[in-house]
């Protein structure tokens, strides 16, 4: 089985840096993009991704909500994570995953794992992101 490949777009280089070395130590290729234009720009070179993990507030006029619904239009078999550091659950679409900042490596990794779109996870305190 070729690993998955999943789009990160999240503008705190830091974070996003973290979140890459992890999704890539647990087996996942990873493309990286820290706005909206950059992460479509990434999309259009490479279609199939199988997640994004994206967060919502970015610069520009778009953000990772609108990102989110784009890709989840084009592609509804993507798994899509959308983490922010304030409560947006009232717009988060339907099958996407919520993980509100700070959160847990290790609980993004999992819900990597189980494709499992469903639920709400509450964040995590080691390994914090």
């Amino acid at each position: 089985m070729s690993p998955r490949t999943v789009l990160v777009v999240e503008d705190d280089l830091l974070i996003r840096l973290i979140l890459v070395e992890a999704l890539q130590d647990d087996g996942y290729t990873v493309v990286q993009a820290a706005n909206v234009l950059e992460a479509v720009a990434a999309i259009g070179r490479n279609p199939c991704f199988d997640a994004l993990v994206t967060d919502v507030d970015m610069p520009g006029h778009l953000n990772g909500l609108d990102l989110a619904g784009m890709v989840s239009s084009v592609s509804p078999l993507t798994q899509v994570v959308v983490v922010s550091g304030r409560d947006v659950c009232d717009d988060v679409g339907l099958g996407w995953a919520f993980m509100p900042k700070p959160y847990s490596l290790d609980h993004l990794l999992k819900l990597l794992e189980t494709d499992d779109t469903s639920i709400t996870v509450a964040p995590g305190v080691a390994s914090a992101v």
